[in-house]
């Protein structure tokens, strides 16, 4: 257990700027911690001394009885400095900083959150903010925090098992407060503010490690630490994130097709598809996400069966199912066959099931055909949709819904359409029955998603590992990179460079009588449209391509012209989340249709395959409307003696292979370019 865990395990609090004038912030955390019966001692510091609210005050922290679990700083920031080497002084292990003015206030503010972070740390002292409004625990009414939330009248204040970390104070405490609203039990919130010292990420990996939470969500604006969120979800406690600033481009420009494809909030993606993380969009998913996460039961696989009492409802769930990463079950010939003695006529027996509005005279219409899908081995996941069902007829589905839950041991979520004056104790019902219930079908697919996302088999490396590479040279050349690849194995067209047009003319003839010249100019990323590629030249052309090339100012590669075929991209670049393999369909076709897919190194088994069913072109490759199939299966194991070869490089990089030419017969690798740092490499 670490320092951070003083949040929501401190046996005392002090409360520094601690104040008994009314709407002052220094009152707040006083107000709530004695009107919520918080257990531990209090200690407020003002350096007036006397009494707060009744509670003894102390002149300074140093001045204060020990042990401190927990200080919470509320003073202004050019007081912030004094006050963390108070803390120090006092041998306070962790310290919450709710003053603002420090780096989202610009240089010297960031300056100053430097100099804070550095004693800090010198001192032993673990710093939650500044910049943040603190945290609380339901479950031991720990309250370091000035929200207003805890001034309602009627805050519920119950202990919980979901983990709200937000670095948005304002954001995750309203958060929470829609949780309340919708009956679900956060035990935990804490806000990071500018995440200074200990991250938001710390904060959710260190809640993982507590008794009785049952799920995490947190709202990110920074890129999260790889290793931190690799331990996180090594927890095994399912976790939701919403990470803002989707729409900004996110990593460093770069020349080259891959740096352009894999922005920083794509590799983010793949990161969290990989770790069994669900990203959510908006605050609502991230709730929706928490109402499944309550309850214990996890699907052990993707398929999704709709029972609905509206076909229009189930329409809308099966189409929002694949969007969900999940897919529609194909039900057995047997349950098709019992659905049928059961369904009325004009209801439907296919997936979705359409028990039709007959439930309202025959409420064992849902027992019965819940019955049959939870016997169906092809069935992982239940949506059962129901609208505009009011009172009675409501309790008779959440019993039926309830029944099945707790004797199919497969996860059944309720999408109920209808305003909540139709059937106002219907939220508590299904809460009571542990079943998470949502307004639409699509909402309650997402959440089932997240679901499935964070219940997923991890994949694991079983394969042999090839061999590792050497980093290039920082200007490697286009050769010197073939020849590196040859030696992981990866296919390259034979060719060489050459000194003269007669050394040129004969290495043509010797390719077969047709060849591919390049000019080789460090820094000449895109040699076409320099002028820098000839295809197709012979060798009474040779010696005029030679010389036009070489008048570039490098060498002239020759090589020989490789068969039509499907073309690809992969590229590998470095990334705050680790090293990134890309893939996607080559040529000018990558960046005009956006089709790739990222991966974190290193590649797990199955990866590479998964990463090719991704692309929307992959039929192309697998040979669509008759057409031939082109080397997915070499594409593959390119991508993964590639991720081996690459696996130990360090420092910032890219390195671009495009295009690999894909034939029945496999893959090779027609063009690479490399840079380091800022520097290309062609």
């Amino acid at each position: 257990m670490s320092a951070i865990s003083a949040l929501w395990n401190a046996d005392s609090i002090a409360v520094v700027g601690a104040t008994e004038r009314p709407g002052a912030l220094g009152r707040k955390p006083m107000d709530f911690l004695l009107r919520h019966g918080y257990k531990g001692r209090i200690l407020p510091v003002n350096p007036k001394g006397g009494e707060i609210l009744g509670v003894p005050a102390h002149a300074s922290l140093k001045e204060a009885p020990g042990p401190v679990d927990l200080a919470l700083i509320m003073v202004g920031a050019d007081r912030v400095p004094g006050a963390v080497d108070d803390c120090i002084a006092a041998g306070v292990p962790l310290a919450v900083i709710a003053s603002s003015g420090f780096a989202e206030t610009g240089p010297e503010g960031a300056a100053l959150q430097a100099e804070t972070v550095a004693r800090a740390r010198a001192g032993g002292l673990r710093l939650i903010g500044p910049n943040c409004i603190g945290a609380v625990s339901f479950n031991n009414r720990v309250l370091a925090t000035f929200s207003p939330l805890f001034g309602a009248e009627n805050v519920p204040f119950e202990p919980g098992t979901l983990g709200f970390v937000s670095q948005s104070g304002a954001l995750g405490f309203g958060a929470a407060s829609l949780a309340l609203q919708r009956g679900l039990r956060p035990g935990w919130v804490v806000s990071t503010g500018n995440d200074a010292d200990v991250t938001a990420l710390e904060v959710l990996r260190e809640l993982a490690g507590e008794p009785g939470c049952r799920g995490l969500l947190g709202y990110l604006e920074d890129v999260p630490d790889p290793d931190t969120l690799r331990a996180l979800s090594a927890s095994g406690t399912p976790v939701a994130l919403l990470k803002s600033g989707r729409t900004e481009a996110g990593g460093r420009a770069a020349a080259s097709h891959t740096g352009a494809l894999a922005t920083d909030d794509r590799v983010l993606d793949a990161a969290l598809r990989q770790l069994g993380i669900a990203r959510v969009d908006d605050i609502d998913e991230l709730l929706d996400a928490a109402a499944a996460f309550e309850f214990p039961l996890r699907p052990k696989g993707p398929r999704v069966a709709v029972v609905t009492t509206s076909g229009g409802s189930g329409i809308l769930a099966a189409d929002a199912v694949g969007d969900c990463g999940l897919e529609l079950s194909r039900l057995s010939e047997e349950s098709i066959e019992a659905l049928t003695e059961i369904v009325p006529p004009f209801g439907a027996v296919q997936n979705p099931v359409d028990i039709t509005a007959t439930v309202l005279s025959d409420p064992t219409l849902f027992d019965r055909s819940l019955d049959v899908l939870l016997a169906d081995d092809g069935v992982d996941i239940i949506v059962a949709c129901f609208c505009v069902m009011a009172g009675p007829d409501v309790e008779k589905a959440v019993t039926a819904l309830s029944k099945a839950a707790r004797k199919g041991g497969k996860p059944v979520l309720v999408a109920r359409t209808g305003a909540d004056f139709l059937a106002p104790d219907a939220t508590a019902m299904l809460r009571d029955a542990q079943l998470p219930d949502y307004p639409t079908p699509a909402r309650a697919l997402k959440a089932a998603g997240a679901l499935w996302q964070v219940s997923r088999p991890r994949p694991r490396i079983t394969r042999a590992v090839g061999a590792a590479l050497p980093l290039p040279a920082p200007r490697a050349t286009e050769p010197q990179l073939k020849q590196l690849l040859a030696g992981a194995g990866i296919a390259v067209p034979d060719g060489r460079v050459v000194r003269d047009a007669e050394e040129a003319a004969a290495l043509t003839a010797a390719l077969g009588g047709r060849a591919v010249f390049k000019a080789v100019l460090p820094g000449l990323l895109h040699k076409s449209e320099a002028g820098g590629v000839r295809v197709g030249v012979t060798p009474q052309e040779a010696r005029d391509a030679f010389q036009d090339l070489a008048a570039l100012g490098g060498d002239v590669l020759v090589e020989e012209l490789a068969a039509d075929g499907a073309e690809a991209l992969v590229g590998v670049r470095s990334s705050p989340l680790g090293t990134v393999l890309t893939v996607g369909l080559g040529g000018l076709f990558t960046e005009l249709l956006d089709d790739v897919a990222h991966r974190v190194l290193p590649l797990a088994d199955g990866d590479a395959e998964r990463m090719i069913a991704e692309l929307r072109g992959a039929a192309l490759l697998h040979g669509a409307r008759g057409t031939e199939a082109v080397g997915a299966d070499a594409l593959a194991g390119l991508l993964y003696r590639l991720s081996d070869a690459v696996r130990d490089w360090p420092g910032e990089f890219e390195l671009d292979l495009n295009p690999v030419r894909l034939r029945p017969d496999g893959a090779i690798v027609l063009d690479a370019a490399f840079s380091a740092g800022d520097r290309p490499a062609g």
